[in-house]
């Protein structure tokens, strides 16, 4: 699995997610449950996670829908 995005809007992991299963692949979100140690102040970031064998066209499925998966 690779890294392919990391955030702390939950939002935004929601929406890739979304377009994500859209074109049939499958993504794994990370650290979703790390609210308990922050106390859901929303400091920790979330990590999306992709097969490295689709992480090339889920960064180009992201870039074209505006979510900048570099940074």
């Amino acid at each position: 699995m690779k890294e392919l995005l990391r955030t702390t809007d939950p939002t935004k992991i929601a929406f890739a997610e979304a377009l994500l299963e859209g074109e049939g692949i499958a993504a794994f979100p990370m650290d979703v449950h790390m609210s308990v140690l922050e106390g859901s102040i929303g400091i920790l970031p979330r990590r999306l996670m992709v097969r490295e064998a689709d992480l090339f066209l889920a960064r180009a499925i992201l870039r074209d829908n505006g979510i900048d998966a570099e940074g």
